[in-house]
C-alpha cells in the first residue's frame, strides 16, 4: 500500500521512507492482539487485507485484530442511519476471509466496531440491532467520533460534532441503547474533552467505554510548544477518568499530526528507542492511573503508518512494557483487549 496524497489531516505514508528502518522483532513469541485498526478503499490510498497481511507478517505474533469504524464501504442507498451498516458488513466479509485460514493464523477482524449517529436517540437500537446481525457475531460496539477543537484546522474535515456533544440528550438517549445489548464504545476526542467523557462515564457506569489514542494530547496550533502545560492538563483529566471503573484505554495513536511529535518530518524513519522516549511520560502515565489490566496497546494502522513502520511500532511498545511483570505484559498485548473485546483467548 502506498499513497502519494491524503486528507490534510493524515500522514500520507511513504513506503520507500519507511523502508529505511528495519527492525529484528522483539519477543517475537508474544501474543499480541491489535485492538485498533482499519480497512478501506479510496481514491490513491487503499488498505484492505493484502496491505494489512503485509504489516502483521513483520515478526511479530499477532494473533487477532479488531477493526474500528472509519467510513468503509457505508451503503450508497437506504436509510442514512442504516448506511454505516454497510462497513460491518464489509468487515464481516475480510473476517470471513481470514477465518478460512488462507491467509494465515492470524485471526483479522475478531471483533468488529461499528458506527451509530448516536444523536437519533432511542433510535439507535434499530440500527445497532442490524450491526449485530450483519457482524456474524463479531460485532461488538460502535465509535461515533466526538473529537472538536475550535481551531478548524485541528478538528478532522470527516467528522463536524457539536461542542458539547457528549451532555447532549438526544446522543445520551443513543449512547444509552449500548449496555443493554451488551455493546461497548471506542471514545475519539481531544484531550481538553477528557472531562466530558469522564462525565458520561459516570452517568452510564454499566457501559463499557474504551478512550482511544491515550486521549488525543494535541501539539499543533495553539498547542505548539506548550508539551509540559498540556501533559500536566492532560494527567490531571485522566487522573480524574482513571476513577471510572468502566473506562480503558488504548496505548497508540501517538503518530497523528495533530500530536506534534513531527516524526514524519525527520529525514529517516524513527527507531523504537526514539519512539519509546517520545511516548514514555504517556504511556507510563496512563498505565500506573488505569492499571495494565484496563489499558491496550493499539497500532492505530495505517493512520499511523505515516510516522513509523508496523514493526517498529510493537517493538516501541515491547521496550515500553520492559519493566512490566509477565502478568502486565499479557494484559497489555493481548488480555485486555481479549477482555474488553469478548474475543477468544
Amino acid at each position: 500500500m502506498s499513497t502519494s496524497t491524503a486528507s490534510a489531516h493524515y500522514v500520507p505514508v511513504r513506503d520507500e521512507w519507511l523502508a529505511r528502518r528495519v527492525e529484528d522483532a522483539l519477543e517475537p513469541g508474544l501474543p499480541i492482539v491489535d485492538p485498533h485498526h482499519h480497512l478501506w478503499d479510496r481514491p490513491e490510498w487503499r488498505y484492505l487485507l493484502p496491505d494489512l497481511l503485509a504489516d502483521t507478517n513483520q515478526g511479530h505474533n499477532i494473533v487477532a485484530t479488531v477493526f474500528v469504524q472509519c467510513r468503509a464501504m457505508h451503503r450508497a442507498a437506504g436509510p442514512e442511519a442504516f448506511k454505516p451498516v454497510g462497513e460491518t458488513e464489509f468487515v464481516n466479509g475480510i473476517a470471513a476471509m481470514s477465518a478460512s485460514g488462507g491467509y494465515g493464523p492470524t485471526r483479522v477482524c475478531e471483533g468488529i466496531v461499528g458506527h451509530v449517529n448516536l444523536q437519533i436517540g432511542t433510535e439507535a437500537r434499530q440500527v445497532l440491532e442490524a450491526h449485530i446481525q450483519a457482524g456474524g457475531g463479531r460485532f461488538r460496539g460502535i465509535r461515533h467520533i466526538t473529537a472538536w477543537n475550535p481551531d478548524p484546522v485541528i478538528m478532522n474535515p470527516a467528522y463536524q460534532p457539536p461542542q458539547d456533544i457528549l451532555f447532549r440528550e438526544d446522543f445520551r438517549a443513543g449512547f444509552a441503547q449500548l449496555a443493554p445489548l451488551g455493546l461497548s464504545f471506542d471514545a475519539w476526542l481531544y484531550h481538553p474533552q477528557i472531562p466530558d467523557l469522564t462525565a458520561l462515564a459516570r452517568a452510564f457506569p454499566e457501559t463499557p467505554i474504551v478512550l482511544d489514542h491515550v486521549g488525543g494530547p494535541l501539539g499543533i496550533r495553539g498547542y505548539a510548544g506548550k508539551r509540559d502545560e498540556v501533559f500536566a492538563d492532560w494527567r490531571a483529566a485522566m487522573a480524574e477518568l482513571a476513577t471510572c471503573p468502566n473506562v480503558h484505554v488504548k496505548l497508540g495513536g501517538l503518530g497523528m499530526r495533530i500530536n506534534g511529535f513531527g516524526f514524519e518530518d525527520a529525514a529517516e524513519p524513527p527507531s523504537s528507542d526514539m519512539l519509546a522516549a517520545a511516548w514514555k511520560p504517556y504511556i507510563d502515565t496512563t498505565i500506573n492511573l488505569f492499571g495494565a489490566r484496563r489499558c491496550m496497546f493499539e497500532s492505530n494502522f495505517p493512520v499511523d503508518k505515516g510516522s513509523y513502520s508496523y514493526g517498529v511500532f510493537w517493538n516501541t511498545c515491547k521496550k515500553l512494557a520492559a519493566g512490566a511483570s509477565a502478568e502486565e505484559k499479557a494484559a497489555l498485548f493481548s488480555g485486555t483487549a481479549q477482555r474488553f473485546y469478548k474475543l477468544a483467548g
